[in-house]
């Protein structure tokens, strides 16, 4: 009986184990949504290296650079200005509407960070990172995964950025990747060495052909050019992106 018991034990501890593990060494877009690997997977639990949809390798320390903003907000402010008439005093009113760049998928700060808390009490929503940030060179801190819901639900990857010199990003010391997918393949955030978008496909391979109609490209060159290309343009990550990256609502997470 005792000898049955130990056999139990030492099967199911690996799996108790699993089960309450916050860290993982190596995860790969296709586990963040794959049911029998995600259930077991806690919110919060951290990873060493995430394995993009297209097999982009991103881990801690390395370094990375923020791409353009993708996203736009406008805000209008009201001015006031009193002024002396024959009548006695008058005021005058004049708005100006603003418009401002920034990111849709790169947050200012840690999802419960100092900066994220000062705009929730001010009844603000998270602030995303402005145009500002553009080619800012930044390092991969930490990184996270979340359910996108209940413990059924796919997982979401963020990364936590920091400034590449230890400094502030102003009153943040910290930006958040609220989803790394979209982020790298809209171009807000650059990997070094990744694999081409379909985008940056798309515009090589029309270039080539350019330059194949001017005779300044051979119809061998441009076929083996073709033939390297048509699988990024095709794939089925690439061609749905654009749909879903308008349709998709990017998963906050509030202090």
């Amino acid at each position: 009986m005792k000898k049955y018991f130990l056999n139990l034990i030492l099967v199911i501890s690996p799996l108790l184990l699993f089960s309450q593990k916050k860290q993982v060494d190596v995860m790969t877009y296709e586990q963040t949504q794959d049911i029998n690997y995600f259930i077991n997977i806690k919110n919060n639990t951290k990873l060493n290296e995430y394995i993009t949809i297209n097999g982009n390798s991103v881990k801690l320390g390395d370094t990375l650079f923020i791409g353009n903003p993708t996203s736009s907000s406008s805000f209008s402010t009201s001015y006031g200005n009193a002024y002396a008439t024959q009548y006695g005093a008058a005021l005058s009113s004049s708005t100006r509407a603003t418009n401002r760049r920034e990111f849709e998928f790169i947050q200012m700060g840690r999802p419960a960070g100092f900066g994220s808390i000062l705009a929730a009490s001010g009844g603000q929503g998270p602030t995303m990172a402005g145009i500002q940030y553009k080619n800012e060179k930044v390092r991969v801190e930490e990184m996270k995964v979340y359910h996108k819901g209940s413990k059924k639900k796919p997982l979401n990857v963020l990364i936590i950025l920091g400034e590449i010199n230890g400094r502030a990003f102003g009153i943040n010391k910290y930006m958040t990747v609220q989803n790394t997918e979209f982020a790298i393949e809209s171009g807000e955030l650059f990997l070094l060495n990744r694999k081409m978008t379909r985008d940056e496909a798309l515009v090589k391979l029309k270039e080539a052909k350019e330059l194949y109609d001017l005779d300044l490209m051979s119809k061998d060159e441009y076929e083996k050019l073709r033939t390297e290309l048509a699988p990024i343009i095709t794939s089925k990550w690439n061609n749905e992106f654009k749909k879903r990256i308008n349709s998709a609502t990017t998963y906050i997470l509030k202090p």
